[in-house]
């Protein structure tokens, strides 16, 4: 395998500036360093034959790792969510959750809710105010 074409050093000329790309695009410093490291050390464990143009390389390496590490913790944020509707429904009674599903989850409108549940439309809807305040209040999430 031939060496980059500027080798480590080349890569090394732009350190500081990548961390002051990333430290204005995150907004901190901390979390820069950290990318701008992680991006250094998957370019120099793992070489290309050639690199024409190690500035480039290493911005669009930092570039992915921050878009990976961004989508991973979409999803953490996600799963937690998830959990904390589900602990939060788990705590209402079964007409409410059954109200809830049906028509957030499985797009039933009110008056089919109802007929499914032998209620009336206006107690369907008394089920959902209850239970989209509670997951509001549980959640912590303004209105």
């Amino acid at each position: 395998m031939t060496p980059t074409v500027s080798g480590p050093k080349g890569f090394l000329d732009h350190y500081h500036e990548l961390i002051g790309t990333w430290t204005r695009k995150l907004r901190s410093r901390q979390q820069a360093e950290d990318l701008t490291h992680d991006a250094f050390v998957r370019v120099l464990e793992n070489p290309r034959e050639q690199v024409e143009q190690p500035r480039a390389y290493l911005h669009q390496t930092a570039r992915n790792i921050a878009v990976d590490g961004f989508r991973r913790e979409d999803r953490r944020h996600a799963l937690e969510l998830a959990d904390s509707v589900e602990r939060a429904l788990a705590e209402l009674p079964l007409n409410c959750r059954q109200v809830f599903i049906w028509q957030k989850l499985e797009g039933l409108t009110q008056a089919e809710i109802a007929e499914r549940m032998g209620l009336s439309k206006n107690m369907v809807e008394k089920y959902m105010i209850r239970t989209l305040r509670h997951l509001r209040e549980h959640l912590d999430v303004s209105a």
